[in-house]
């Protein structure tokens, strides 16, 4: 049956071009709504230890929204706490499985690169955001190379200035202190005061599209604060605190960044995604700490469930 009012706005317009261009417009939009969103996300698989893909797959998931994965390297486990871990790097198989994805007509709502295995990868990577990236696509880097004032093994300032060439094709970028002032060739400190964090945020402005989402603003008291900043708006800088637990594990940016990445594919804004990946990082850790052995990374799994709550409380799911 069609709606009575439809017809009658039909019915006033007397130029038939007009209602067809009404018509199609209305059709691409509902496309647009419920066209299922797929991101990719480009990172190492370490197949122990909580972090980068297998926290990146099941976090994106649990949003609704389809994860597909392009392992950076193969690690019997992370690199942190552990030692003689193996490591595959799969920086030769990016150009075949790219043809192979053009072949077959894949392309992807939004690309999330986290913890890369070669320099050579992120020119691969930036030949894979341009081949696959829908036109209206986005692309988060999170520059996992270095945290608590140190490069993670094997990433020195060479990489690091790689690194920022990968950044400026992403439209948001989440760099913890220590990765920001590797990018910008600044001194780092465990405590930055609350306009360094804006300088150091506003310099990062060099390496985005449009946003800065700088972790690790630690200027109000038991607060870990997130500084965000759009590049287009350089007078508007919002900080979105969370409740801060001192307490230090690894893997917690990957859970940072996963729950960021899903909750701004639905449609949330920077400062609402930021609040909703802060609280669902804050609980994970909780969680963690009722496993004193669990020293290897976040116990995020049994928090999932709770998406949907912090979707409802903080966000919403337009798409």
């Amino acid at each position: 049956m069609i709606d009575g009012s439809f017809m009658l706005i039909v019915n006033t317009i007397k130029n038939k071009n007009q209602i067809v261009i009404i018509l199609l417009k209305m059709y691409i939009e509902m496309i647009e709504i419920f066209e299922e969103k797929k991101i990719l996300s480009i990172q190492d698989l370490s197949c122990y230890g909580q972090c980068s893909l297998t926290v990146a797959l099941p976090i994106i998931s649990a949003f609704g929204i389809e994860t597909a994965v392009l392992p950076s390297a193969v690690l019997s486990t992370h690199t942190s706490g552990f030692i003689d871990y193996t490591f595959r790097d799969l920086t030769d198989d990016f150009p075949s499985i790219q043809e192979h994805w053009e072949k077959e007509d894949i392309y992807f709502d939004a690309i999330y690169t986290g913890y890369i295995g070669s320099i050579k990868q992120l020119d691969y990577i930036k030949e894979i955001i341009k081949s696959r990236l829908k036109p209206e696509g986005k692309v988060f880097v999170d520059p996992a190379m270095a945290d608590y004032g140190e490069f993670y093994n094997d990433f020195d300032q060479n990489f690091a200035d790689k690194m920022g060439e990968l950044c400026k094709v992403g439209d948001y970028i989440l760099p913890n202190t220590t990765e920001a002032c590797y990018l910008l060739h600044k001194p780092w400190k465990s405590e930055f005061t609350k306009d360094e964090m804006i300088d150091i945020a506003d310099g990062l402005t060099e390496f985005t599209k449009k946003y800065v989402i700088l972790k690790g603003d630690t200027n109000k008291e038991n607060k870990l604060g997130t500084i965000i900043l759009d590049k287009d708006e350089p007078f508007s800088v919002n900080v979105v605190y969370n409740d801060k637990i001192d307490y230090l594990t690894h893997g917690t940016g990957d859970v940072f960044a996963s729950v960021f990445v899903g909750a701004s594919v639905l449609g949330n804004s920077p400062e609402v995604s930021a609040k909703i990946a802060g609280e669902f990082t804050k609980k994970s850790i909780e969680e963690t700490i009722k496993y004193p052995t669990h020293t290897y990374g976040v116990k995020f799994e049994s928090v999932i469930p709770e998406i949907g709550d912090l979707l409802k409380k903080y966000g919403s799911n337009e798409n």
